[in-house]
C-alpha cells in the first residue's frame, strides 16, 4: 500500500495542480460561451510540437516546447484582439474551423513523422500516471506566476466574462483588449504546458465538466471555483486509482468518471426541483 501511494504521490500532485487551475480557467470559459476553445489552443500546441518534430528536433527539446508556444500565442492573440469586433461568423464557428484546420495539417504531417501514431494517441489521452515530480516541479513554477497575474486581476477578467454574453464592454474597448492578450496568452500557456501531461481529451474534462457540474447549484464565482477544483481533483484521484489497479488508460478513465459524475449531479438537480 505505502509502495503504492509512494508511486502515485507525483501524479496525485499533477493532479491537484491541474484541476485547479483548469477549474480556473474553466469558469470563465463557461461564462464567456466558448466551450471549445481549450480543444483548439491543444490542437494548435500540438500542431506546433509536430512541426517542430519535423524539423528534427527531439520531443523533450526546448526548440519543439518553443514551436509549440509559438503557434499557441499567435493564434490565441488573434483571438483576444478580435474578440470585441463585430463578426458575421461566430467566434464559436472560428474556434471550430481552426481545430478542424490545425487537426488536418496535423494528421498530414504525421503521415511525415517516424512513430507519430503513438505521439497523436499520447497527445490525445495523456500519460499523467506517470508523470515526475520533476514535471510537477516544471508546472508549478509555470503556474505560480500565472496565478499571481490572475489574482491580481482577477475583478477585471471576472468583469469581462460576465458582460462577454451580452458582449458588453464593462471598460473602454482599449483596456479590455489588454486584459484579453493577458487572459488568452497566459490561457494559452498553461493548456501547452497541460496537454504533454494530460492529453487532449483529460484538459477539455478538467476544463469543462466541473465547472458545469457546479454551476447547475450556484452562480458565485468564488464557489464555482473551490467545488469545482474539488470535483475535478477527486475524479482525476478516483481516475488515476482506478487506472494503476485496474491496467487501463489513465486519461479515458478520469474522463469517463468525470462525464459520468456531471450527469449524475444533473440528475440529481432535477430531481430535486421535482420533489420541490
Amino acid at each position: 500500500m505505502l509502495e503504492n501511494l509512494i508511486f502515485l504521490s507525483a501524479p496525485i500532485a499533477a493532479c491537484i495542480l491541474l484541476a485547479g487551475v483548469l477549474s480556473y480557467f474553466g469558469n470563465h470559459i463557461l461564462s464567456r460561451g466558448i466551450i471549445f476553445i481549450d480543444i483548439a489552443v491543444a490542437q494548435i500546441a500540438a500542431l506546433g510540437t509536430m512541426i517542430g518534430l519535423l524539423l528534427g528536433f527531439t520531443q523533450e527539446s526546448h526548440w519543439v516546447e518553443f514551436s509549440s508556444y509559438a503557434f499557441t500565442l499567435i493564434v490565441i492573440s488573434a483571438f483576444a484582439l478580435t474578440k470585441f469586433q463585430k463578426q458575421k461568423i461566430s467566434q464559436e464557428a472560428i474556434i471550430g474551423i481552426i481545430y478542424c484546420l490545425g487537426l488536418g495539417i496535423a494528421l498530414l504531417l504525421a503521415e511525415k513523422i517516424p512513430g507519430s501514431s503513438n505521439y497523436i494517441t499520447k497527445t490525445i489521452t495523456g500519460n499523467i500516471l506517470w508523470v515526475t515530480w520533476s514535471q510537477v516541479f516544471h508546472i508549478l513554477l509555470l503556474f505560480a506566476p500565472i496565478a499571481i497575474i490572475h489574482i491580481i486581476f482577477r475583478k477585471q477578467f471576472t468583469k469581462i466574462s460576465d458582460a462577454s454574453k451580452q458582449s458588453k464592454l464593462p471598460y473602454s474597448l482599449g483596456r479590455v483588449r489588454i486584459y484579453e492578450l493577458v487572459f488568452y496568452i497566459t490561457f494559452g500557456i498553461v493548456i501547452v504546458k497541460s496537454v504533454p501531461i494530460a492529453g487532449i481529451f483529460l484538459v477539455f474534462i478538467l476544463l469543462v465538466a466541473p465547472t458545469a457540474a457546479i454551476t447547475l447549484f450556484t452562480n458565485n464565482w468564488k464557489k464555482r471555483f473551490i467545488w469545482s477544483w474539488i470535483i475535478g481533483f477527486l475524479g482525476s484521484l478516483l481516475g488515476v486509482y482506478s487506472s494503476y489497479t485496474l491496467n487501463v488508460s489513465n486519461g479515458p478513465a478520469i474522463v469517463c468518471i468525470l462525464g459520468i459524475f456531471v450527469f449524475v449531479l444533473a440528475f440529481v438537480k432535477l430531481f430535486k426541483k421535482a420533489t420541490n
